[in-house]
């Protein structure tokens, strides 16, 4: 099983690093269902609005989101092309896994007295 080479080692770390906080997964949760400017984001968390933008541009260097102008603001979008590409690479994860898996069934199923097998003395 080859792993999806779309991803260079550096692209699946970004990807994974940025979704292993808790508020880069709510800003990707919220804004795949609807855009929101950086100030709209930032008001629902207890954190300052330079903190909630250094969030973004994780998810932005990651991928996961895209930032565009809309007026003085800055809106920001998930990105569900960056969300399938990771979820694929977690499929493909799980595919090794389930034949490793597969396998050792096998092993374990084979009966270890075959009928055939001449009786030790």
């Amino acid at each position: 099983m080859v792993v999806d080479t779309e991803f260079s080692d550096a692209d699946v770390d970004r990807i994974f690093h940025a979704l292993a906080d808790a508020t880069r997964r709510d800003i990707v949760w919220r804004t795949l269902t609807a855009e929101s400017s950086v100030s709209e984001l930032a008001a629902d968390y207890d954190m300052s609005f330079a903190a909630v933008q250094k969030h973004v541009a994780v998810l932005e260097g990651a991928g996961l989101v895209t930032k565009h102008p809309r007026g003085r603001e800055r809106m920001i979008r998930g990105n569900p092309d960056a969300i399938r590409r990771a979820q694929n690479l977690l499929d493909q994860y799980e595919q090794i896994w389930r034949a490793r898996i597969g396998r050792l069934d096998d092993l374990l199923a084979q009966d270890p007295h075959p009928i055939n097998a001449a009786p030790k003395e």
